[in-house]
Protein backbone atom coordinates (compact mmCIF):
# COMPACT_ATOMS: atom_id res chain seq x y z
CA UNK A 1 0.00 0.00 0.00
CA UNK A 2 1.49 3.32 -1.04
CA UNK A 3 1.74 6.24 1.34
CA UNK A 4 -0.26 8.84 -0.62
CA UNK A 5 -0.97 11.97 1.40
CA UNK A 6 -1.66 14.57 -1.31
CA UNK A 7 -3.18 14.93 -4.78
CA UNK A 8 -1.93 17.54 -7.26
CA UNK A 9 -4.17 18.35 -10.22
CA UNK A 10 -3.51 19.97 -13.56
CA UNK A 11 -6.45 22.20 -14.45
CA UNK A 12 -7.24 22.17 -18.15
CA UNK A 13 -8.33 18.79 -19.50
CA UNK A 14 -8.46 17.27 -16.01
CA UNK A 15 -10.87 19.43 -13.99
CA UNK A 16 -12.28 21.79 -16.63
CA UNK A 17 -11.90 22.14 -20.39
CA UNK A 18 -11.04 25.71 -21.34
CA UNK A 19 -9.54 24.73 -24.71
CA UNK A 20 -12.64 26.01 -26.51
CA UNK A 21 -12.16 29.48 -25.00
CA UNK A 22 -8.47 29.58 -25.92
CA UNK A 23 -9.43 28.52 -29.44
CA UNK A 24 -12.08 31.24 -29.81
CA UNK A 25 -9.70 33.93 -28.54
CA UNK A 26 -6.78 32.85 -30.76
CA UNK A 27 -9.11 32.48 -33.76
CA UNK A 28 -10.45 36.00 -33.21
CA UNK A 29 -6.89 37.34 -33.07
CA UNK A 30 -5.89 35.43 -36.20
CA UNK A 31 -8.95 36.69 -38.07
CA UNK A 32 -8.17 40.28 -37.09
CA UNK A 33 -4.66 39.77 -38.50
CA UNK A 34 -6.19 38.53 -41.75
CA UNK A 35 -5.78 34.75 -41.62
CA UNK A 36 -7.60 31.71 -40.27
CA UNK A 37 -6.73 29.45 -37.35
CA UNK A 38 -7.93 25.84 -37.27
CA UNK A 39 -8.89 23.49 -34.45
CA UNK A 40 -6.04 21.20 -35.55
CA UNK A 41 -3.56 24.03 -35.02
CA UNK A 42 -5.17 24.77 -31.67
CA UNK A 43 -4.44 21.18 -30.56
CA UNK A 44 -0.72 21.90 -31.03
CA UNK A 45 -0.95 24.73 -28.49
CA UNK A 46 -2.18 22.61 -25.58
CA UNK A 47 0.11 23.05 -22.59
CA UNK A 48 2.14 25.68 -24.45
CA UNK A 49 2.67 29.13 -22.90
CA UNK A 50 0.77 32.15 -24.21
CA UNK A 51 3.96 33.77 -25.58
CA UNK A 52 5.08 30.62 -27.40
CA UNK A 53 1.54 30.02 -28.70
CA UNK A 54 1.53 33.45 -30.30
CA UNK A 55 4.96 32.83 -31.83
CA UNK A 56 3.71 29.60 -33.40
CA UNK A 57 0.55 31.21 -34.77
CA UNK A 58 2.55 34.04 -36.34
CA UNK A 59 4.99 31.48 -37.82
CA UNK A 60 2.11 29.49 -39.35
CA UNK A 61 0.71 32.71 -40.85
CA UNK A 62 4.13 33.90 -42.07
CA UNK A 63 3.73 37.17 -40.16
CA UNK A 64 6.59 39.00 -38.44
CA UNK A 65 5.96 41.29 -35.46
CA UNK A 66 8.25 43.21 -33.15
CA UNK A 67 8.59 42.11 -29.53
CA UNK A 68 6.44 45.06 -28.45
CA UNK A 69 3.74 44.19 -30.99
CA UNK A 70 3.77 40.53 -29.89
CA UNK A 71 3.33 41.56 -26.25
CA UNK A 72 0.33 43.70 -27.20
CA UNK A 73 -1.24 40.89 -29.24
CA UNK A 74 -0.77 38.35 -26.42
CA UNK A 75 -2.35 40.78 -23.94
CA UNK A 76 -5.29 41.39 -26.30
CA UNK A 77 -5.89 37.65 -26.70
CA UNK A 78 -5.73 37.16 -22.93
CA UNK A 79 -8.24 39.92 -22.23
CA UNK A 80 -10.76 38.23 -24.55
CA UNK A 81 -10.05 34.87 -22.93
CA UNK A 82 -10.53 36.27 -19.41
CA UNK A 83 -13.83 37.86 -20.49
CA UNK A 84 -15.02 34.43 -21.67
CA UNK A 85 -13.93 32.41 -18.62
CA UNK A 86 -15.43 35.06 -16.34
CA UNK A 87 -18.79 33.69 -17.46
CA UNK A 88 -17.94 30.03 -16.71
CA UNK A 89 -20.47 28.10 -14.63
CA UNK A 90 -20.18 25.19 -12.14
CA UNK A 91 -21.72 22.83 -14.71
CA UNK A 92 -18.62 23.27 -16.88
CA UNK A 93 -16.57 21.14 -14.45
CA UNK A 94 -15.64 17.87 -16.18
CA UNK A 95 -17.61 14.74 -15.18
CA UNK A 96 -16.60 13.28 -11.82
CA UNK A 97 -14.03 15.98 -11.00
CA UNK A 98 -15.96 17.65 -8.18
CA UNK A 99 -16.98 14.29 -6.68
CA UNK A 100 -13.42 12.95 -6.78
CA UNK A 101 -12.01 16.10 -5.17
CA UNK A 102 -14.58 15.79 -2.40
CA UNK A 103 -13.74 12.08 -1.94
CA UNK A 104 -10.01 12.81 -1.75
CA UNK A 105 -10.52 15.46 0.90
CA UNK A 106 -12.94 13.26 2.86
CA UNK A 107 -10.19 10.61 2.93
CA UNK A 108 -7.89 13.13 4.65
CA UNK A 109 -5.64 13.87 1.68
CA UNK A 110 -4.49 17.39 0.82
CA UNK A 111 -5.15 18.93 -2.59
CA UNK A 112 -3.26 21.41 -4.76
CA UNK A 113 -3.56 22.76 -8.26
CA UNK A 114 -0.47 22.61 -10.49
CA UNK A 115 -1.25 24.51 -13.68
CA UNK A 116 0.48 26.72 -16.24
CA UNK A 117 -2.66 28.88 -16.40
CA UNK A 118 -2.37 32.37 -14.94
CA UNK A 119 -6.14 32.50 -14.63
CA UNK A 120 -6.64 29.31 -12.60
CA UNK A 121 -7.89 31.12 -9.49
CA UNK A 122 -10.62 32.85 -11.48
CA UNK A 123 -11.65 29.57 -13.16
CA UNK A 124 -11.87 27.72 -9.82
CA UNK A 125 -13.89 30.57 -8.35
CA UNK A 126 -16.35 30.70 -11.25
CA UNK A 127 -16.85 26.93 -11.24
CA UNK A 128 -17.29 26.75 -7.46
CA UNK A 129 -14.20 24.60 -6.83
CA UNK A 130 -11.92 27.04 -5.01
CA UNK A 131 -12.77 25.73 -1.54
CA UNK A 132 -11.70 22.19 -2.55
CA UNK A 133 -8.02 23.17 -2.90
CA UNK A 134 -5.52 23.70 -0.09
CA UNK A 135 -3.01 25.40 -2.40
CA UNK A 136 -2.80 26.86 -5.91
CA UNK A 137 0.48 26.85 -7.83
CA UNK A 138 0.01 28.33 -11.30
CA UNK A 139 1.61 30.42 -14.00
CA UNK A 140 1.84 33.37 -11.61
CA UNK A 141 4.19 31.55 -9.24
CA UNK A 142 6.45 29.38 -11.42
CA UNK A 143 9.34 30.29 -13.70
CA UNK A 144 9.80 26.96 -15.51
CA UNK A 145 7.22 25.19 -17.67
CA UNK A 146 6.42 21.47 -17.67
CA UNK A 147 8.16 19.03 -18.25
CA UNK A 148 10.21 20.82 -15.59
CA UNK A 149 8.80 19.54 -12.26
CA UNK A 150 8.84 22.98 -10.59
CA UNK A 151 5.06 23.46 -10.50
CA UNK A 152 4.48 20.11 -8.78
CA UNK A 153 7.44 20.41 -6.41
CA UNK A 154 6.11 23.80 -5.32
CA UNK A 155 2.69 22.20 -4.84
CA UNK A 156 4.13 19.47 -2.63
CA UNK A 157 6.05 22.11 -0.67
CA UNK A 158 2.90 24.21 -0.22
CA UNK A 159 1.13 21.15 1.18
CA UNK A 160 4.14 20.29 3.38
CA UNK A 161 4.21 16.83 1.79
CA UNK A 162 7.15 14.84 0.43
CA UNK A 163 7.12 14.32 -3.38
CA UNK A 164 6.92 10.51 -3.06
CA UNK A 165 3.70 10.95 -1.03
CA UNK A 166 2.03 12.88 -3.88
CA UNK A 167 0.06 11.69 -6.87
CA UNK A 168 -0.37 13.98 -9.87
CA UNK A 169 -3.34 14.02 -12.29
CA UNK A 170 -2.36 15.12 -15.81
CA UNK A 171 -3.69 15.05 -19.38
CA UNK A 172 -0.47 16.02 -21.18
CA UNK A 173 2.78 14.16 -21.88
CA UNK A 174 4.82 17.12 -20.59
CA UNK A 175 2.85 16.98 -17.34
CA UNK A 176 3.45 13.24 -16.95
CA UNK A 177 7.17 13.85 -17.47
CA UNK A 178 7.13 16.69 -14.92
CA UNK A 179 5.48 14.52 -12.26
CA UNK A 180 7.95 11.67 -12.86
CA UNK A 181 10.90 14.08 -12.77
CA UNK A 182 9.60 15.32 -9.42
CA UNK A 183 9.55 11.80 -8.00
CA UNK A 184 5.76 11.55 -7.85
CA UNK A 185 3.18 8.98 -8.88
CA UNK A 186 1.04 10.11 -11.80
CA UNK A 187 -2.40 9.31 -13.18
CA UNK A 188 -2.91 10.16 -16.85
CA UNK A 189 -6.31 11.49 -17.88
CA UNK A 190 -6.91 10.72 -21.54
CA UNK A 191 -5.52 8.23 -24.05
CA UNK A 192 -3.41 5.25 -22.86
CA UNK A 193 -1.56 5.33 -26.21
CA UNK A 194 -0.38 8.90 -25.58
CA UNK A 195 -0.01 8.88 -21.79
CA UNK A 196 1.64 5.44 -21.56
CA UNK A 197 4.32 6.59 -19.11
CA UNK A 198 1.74 7.27 -16.39
CA UNK A 199 1.30 4.79 -13.53
CA UNK A 200 -2.42 4.57 -14.37
CA UNK A 201 -4.49 6.02 -17.22
CA UNK A 202 -8.22 6.82 -17.00
CA UNK A 203 -10.63 8.55 -19.38
CA UNK A 204 -11.74 10.99 -16.70
CA UNK A 205 -11.76 11.50 -12.94
CA UNK A 206 -15.18 9.83 -12.90
CA UNK A 207 -13.36 6.49 -13.28
CA UNK A 208 -11.35 7.00 -10.10
CA UNK A 209 -11.75 6.28 -6.41
CA UNK A 210 -9.31 6.88 -3.56
CA UNK A 211 -8.95 3.08 -3.20
CA UNK A 212 -7.19 2.96 -6.58
CA UNK A 213 -4.61 5.50 -5.44
CA UNK A 214 -3.33 3.25 -2.69
CA UNK A 215 -2.33 0.65 -5.28
CA UNK A 216 -0.19 2.91 -7.45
Amino acid sequence: MSDIKACLFDLDGVIVDTAVYHYRAWKRLANELGFDFTEEENEKLKGVSRVRSLELILEWAGITKTEEERAELAARKNSWYVDMISSMQPEEVLPGAREFLEEVRAAGMKTALGSASKNSGLILERTGLLSLFDAIVDGNSVTASKPDPQVFLKGAEALNTAPHQCVVFEDAVAGIEAAKAGGMKVVGVGSPEILHDADLVVKGLYELSTDLLYHL
